[in-house]
């Protein structure tokens, strides 16, 4: 492009800006360990620390077998099969991803605890009056987390099964291989990069829980952060139990961006009809139809179900709390952020496009790191240096005005748009720079040979063409933040309660059924981002 040669555009300032804005975190971070914390590390160390690498071990390596078992699999009935109801559960199967973990993790325990109604109902049986089963260990955590982000792996699984259409298949067939031998030699090889690009997804996802294994009280990296803050209220202990989970983070975004350049896309339309399907019929398509219902009813349906007659219950009771300003705080932040993220994403997403030289693809590579990084991460690493800033300005005022002011930007929503920008520019950025390549650079020019300068160029001709991708990013990103639930709970300003942080403090008192009403306030909204997701893969 004509961009490339102008080295001093000063559009340029905006990737290094962000990246910056994303290193002060990490830096800071890294930073405390050259001011250890002794007394708390020993303590760790010699009780806590040896319980929490395995079980975020534990936790990790279940949830990314569950995940791969679950997704593949439906992702190949799905994408590469035929059998009946394949249009329905094509789509139905992804919306798991409205439920977050904490929200399932509620559902789970109020229904499979002690007192829940599956156990009273298993104590009924003649034999089993003082059966109890513990809910509250490692695998239940890891299904009740691999339910909810197993649509990740599915989605990107199935489009690399549909991508590949039936021609390789059937060369295979050809060479003597049986229909399971075909899968697992040639197309599961084939779509191993798309599988691992969804793996790093879940793993991100699942080293940033916070909510489920909180409910389950079952103690990892992320609620020994949470705890050394508010707990030991040592700012300096949180930070650096942060930096170990960010090195995992870093090396699965590694991961991922080396599996992700391994990935090419090919006509097959000339090799044979791309979307024949292998045919699944009599006994072999009652089970897949099976399979994939029960896989459903478990993921969604029963918790939906329940969350719809918990709430009914509590509303006819009359404990129902008035939500409405839980609801307007939620959607003020999550609008706030939404749009902060948009605006910054559509910046970004232009000046990439002006200069595509491989050190503004870094930066902006940088810029974006933040989804891989958790909340507590995050949290703790932009509340320091906000701190550090406001310890500074507090001195220096009373050093000139002999007065004391008070905190500037600690304790204020400002700290939560900036930690959520971080966290999820990525997710706005995809959408709109999908939307930015598709823009012809031959627009670009004409209007630099009109004499359009950037700012213009990027309001008067980019911006009308970015509709479609702005939509999608402003959901997407809306509906993030407001099931977010760390970041949110860390940072909040006194007052500032949202859904999340209500059903963090009524599920804290096991209080699961009046957790139930925020809770599905919350799935309704994350059913959007799901449609719309499915919408564009089908297209």
């Amino acid at each position: 492009m004509i961009f490339n040669n102008c080295k001093r555009d000063p559009w340029r300032y905006i990737v290094w800006v962000l990246a910056a804005f994303v290193i002060i975190p990490l830096a800071t971070i890294f930073s405390s360990f050259l001011t250890p914390e002794k007394e708390i590390w020993e303590h760790l160390a010699t009780t806590l620390l040896p319980e929490l690498l395995t079980n975020t071990f534990i936790l990790v390596t279940g949830v990314a077998s569950f995940t791969v078992v679950l997704g593949v699999s439906l992702g190949w009935f799905t994408g590469a099969c035929d059998f009946p109801g394949r249009r329905f559960f094509s789509w139905s199967l992804a919306l798991p991803m409205a439920l977050p973990a904490y929200v399932m993790a509620f559902i789970f325990l109020g229904l499979m605890d002690f007192s829940g109604p599956l156990q009273r109902l298993i104590r009924t049986v003649p034999g089993l009056e003082n059966q109890m089963i513990e809910v509250r260990t490692a695998p239940f955590v890891i299904i009740v987390i691999g339910l909810t982000l197993y649509p990740y792996v599915y989605l990107l699984s199935r489009a690399s099964f549909m991508n590949q259409g039936r021609a390789i298949l059937e060369a295979s067939r050809t060479l003597g291989m049986s229909p399971s031998r075909a899968f697992f030699k040639v197309a599961l090889p084939i779509s191993r990069p798309w599988i691992v690009s969804g793996l790093a997804l879940v793993l991100m996802e699942t080293l940033a829980d916070f909510g489920a294994v909180s409910i389950f009280n079952y103690n990892t990296l992320t609620t020994a952060i949470y705890k050394s803050w508010f707990g030991f209220f040592s700012l300096k202990a949180a930070a650096q139990l942060s930096s170990l989970l960010v090195f995992f983070a870093l090396a699965l975004v590694m991961i991922e961006g080396l599996y992700r350049s391994r990935m090419r896309y090919f006509d097959t339309s000339r090799g044979g009809p791309v979307h024949s399907r292998l045919q699944l019929r009599s006994w072999k398509g009652v089970a897949v139809t099976t399979y994939c219902s029960m896989v459903l009813t478990i993921a969604f349906i029963v918790p939906l179900v329940q969350l719809i007659v918990w709430s009914l219950e509590v509303i006819q009771s009359g404990e129902s709390v008035n939500y409405f300003n839980y609801i307007l705080k939620t959607l003020i932040l999550g609008a706030a952020a939404a749009a902060l993220i948009c605006f910054v994403s559509i910046l970004l997403a232009y000046a990439r496009r002006r200069d595509s030289s491989k050190i503004n693809r870094f930066l902006c590579r940088i810029a974006t790191i933040g989804y891989a990084l958790p909340g507590t991460v995050l949290a703790v690493g932009i509340v320091i240096p906000v701190v550090w800033g406001d310890n500074f300005v507090q001195k220096t005022i009373s050093f000139l005005f002999n007065v004391e002011p008070g905190p500037i930007l600690q304790g204020t929503v400002v700290v939560m748009l900036g930690a959520y920008l971080v966290r999820f520019l990525a997710v706005g950025f995809g959408s709109i720079d999908s939307a930015m390549q598709n823009i012809k650079p031959s627009l670009d020019e004409a209007a630099a040979i009109l004499g359009k300068r950037g700012r213009e160029t990027l309001w008067e001709i980019h911006f009308p063409l970015l509709q479609k991708g702005l939509l999608t990013a402003l959901v997407l990103t809306l509906v993030d933040v407001i099931k977010e639930m760390p970041i949110t709970l860390m940072t909040r300003p006194f007052g500032w309660d949202t859904l999340a942080v209500k059903i963090y403090e009524l599920t804290s008192e096991g209080e699961w059924m009046r957790a139930a009403l925020p809770g599905l306030y919350l799935v309704i909204a994350g059913m959007i981002p799901v449609f719309i997701l499915i919408r564009k893969m089908e297209k």
